[in-house]
């Protein structure tokens, strides 16, 4: 059995548009949420010379 459909209330519309405004703003300020993948390896810095590893 469904329900009849109601129009919102003023105060539903304006919570809802405060909750996508900051869902928006969360998104803003996390992207990118991380560095993009480096598809090369960076050659060894001098600092690396001096570490030796076994492989």
């Amino acid at each position: 059995m469904t329900r009849p459909h109601r129009e919102p209330t003023p105060e539903e519309i304006k919570e809802k548009r405060r909750l996508e405004e900051a869902l928006e703003e969360g998104l803003e300020e996390t992207f990118p949420g991380s560095d993009p993948v480096n598809v090369t390896q960076p050659p060894p810095s001098r600092g690396d010379r001096l570490i030796k590893r076994t492989d």
